[in-house]
């Protein structure tokens, strides 16, 4: 609740409870259910979709760039899949993950959420890697063809991964399994009365790739190319040495995303600032080594406003506290643009995790946080910093980045296939300087023995 209201978040999530809840900015009185209006004119309110494992959070600068270039944060909606990992095989059940079907049926109800909402008829939906799978499922199997105007699927393999009889077996993501298989039959991929456009890399996806070595078999060929993520008859943009994530969530993405949807180019590929955003987000966690979007209760956030070139407290008063209820929101917080903050977020099982973030330039809702386990190993050291890009990986030559002034060992070179980077350190508390191209994060470590964590993640 803010100011009395309820937020857009918590409209119509009451009746299905493992259905996707609305994600989304400011919040404003909850209209009355009623049919869509026709066709308003404008663009159609936008449906982002996260791929394997993510959460809406990863949609933060897609926000901000339409938001930047005149679309209402109120036209703009984020789906949190309750369980985002796909299973091993899409037939067998498998605990804590989802099949191609559950994604499909989540999905569709989520979009009934918006168009009711909004009170449009249809929806024009972004789909990141996985995510793409649900979007085509939905058009192709789930009635969702009357009700999307526009699909734009980034760094989805439509062709699969691999086309194998002997890797992956059953997985949705191998082309030679029934799930692409039935997707893929046929002439082509279109969707009659839908504007399909795909974004590929030229030749840096880690899934669109010759050799089987990003998925646990080097050497071996996977019967798919650099062109895996393209769709037969649609509108297909390359751009160059993008990697996987990025073909979602680089401006350059952006860019093709917005003239695609709204049929002329963006005026700017920039984020006009806002001085004082409120941010708000959801504390989710992990089961059996296996993370969930669903939330979580009774979780501490603390928010310290930092120095910025030290990583050090300004006090010890914390700017931010709250524990979450269950719906796991842990704000809202009213922020400023110009400041460095530190995220500690405590429950139960879990270290308590230190996220050390650049500037939030824009107010938002899907301020996500997640505990930070810790891997084999990490008892011995004295303190572990982690530095964390979710929506891109570490490319060797391409980008620049360092922890503490090193490259961290386990970051491959060629394609970009690496997400963190991680460095141990002794228990002397101290700073560590995470950069990644032009985002530099401070940070300061705390000891593994007392059970804490520290991760400096990346908003680019």
């Amino acid at each position: 609740m803010k100011g009395g209201r309820p937020t857009r978040r918590a409209l119509l999530a009451g009746s299905m409870a493992l259905v996707p809840a609305l994600a989304f900015g400011h919040p404003r009185q909850a209209p009355r259910r009623q049919a869509p209006a026709p066709e308003a004119a404008g663009p159609p309110p936008i449906v982002f979709v996260h791929g394997n494992g993510d959460s809406a959070a990863v949609w933060i600068n897609n926000f901000w760039r339409f938001e930047s270039n005149g679309f209402r944060r109120n036209q703009l909606f984020a789906i949190d899949f309750p369980y985002p990992l796909a299973r091993t095989e899409d037939a067998k059940p498998q605990a804590l993950r989802s099949s191609t079907e559950d994604q499909m049926r989540e999905l569709a109800a989520f979009v009934a959420q918006v168009r009711s909402v909004t009170r449009r008829r249809k929806v024009a939906l972004i789909a990141s890697s996985r995510g793409g799978n649900a979007v085509r499922n939905y058009l192709k199997n789930g009635g969702g063809a009357e009700f999307v105007s526009h699909a734009v699927l980034c760094g989805t393999p439509n062709k699969g991964i691999v086309i194998s009889d002997t890797m992956l077996p059953g997985s949705e993501f191998n082309g030679a399994a029934p799930f692409l298989k039935e997707l893929n039959s046929g002439p082509n991929d279109l969707i009659p009365g839908v504007e399909m456009m795909a974004i590929r890399s030229d030749h840096n996806d880690k899934y669109s790739q010759p050799d089987a070595r990003f998925v646990g078999f080097p050497g071996k060929p996977t019967g798919v190319s650099y062109d895996a993520s393209e769709l037969r008859g649609a509108r297909n943009v390359i751009l160059d040495g993008l990697d996987h994530r990025e073909t979602a969530f680089h401006k350059l993405a952006f860019g093709a995303q917005y003239e695609f949807v709204v049929g002329k180019p963006p005026g700017t590929l920039f984020i006009a600032q806002e001085p004082l955003p409120t941010l708000n987000g959801k504390v989710s966690g992990i089961a059996e080594g296996v993370y969930t979007n669903l939330p979580v209760a009774a979780a501490d956030v603390e928010i310290y406003d930092v120095d910025p070139k030290t990583g050090d407290r300004r006090s010890n008063v914390p700017v931010h506290h709250k524990r979450t209820g269950p719906d796991g929101l842990w704000g809202p917080f009213v922020a400023r643009s110009d400041s460095y903050y530190e995220f500690m977020v405590k429950m139960e099982g879990q270290p308590t995790t230190h996220i050390y973030r650049s500037p939030f330039l824009r107010s938002s809702d899907v301020v996500h946080l997640r505990p930070q386990p810790f891997a084999k190993g990490d008892e011995s050291a004295g303190a572990i910093v982690i530095m964390s890009r979710p929506r891109g990986y570490f490319g060797v030559g391409r980008d620049k980045f360092t922890l503490d002034g090193k490259v961290p060992p386990g970051i491959n070179d060629g394609v970009p296939g690496t997400s963190t980077g991680k460095l141990a350190f002794d228990a002397t508390p101290r700073t560590v300087m995470a950069v990644f191209n032009n985002e530099t994060i401070p940070a300061r470590t705390f000891p593994v023995k007392d059970n804490h964590v520290v991760v400096a993640e990346f908003t680019n």
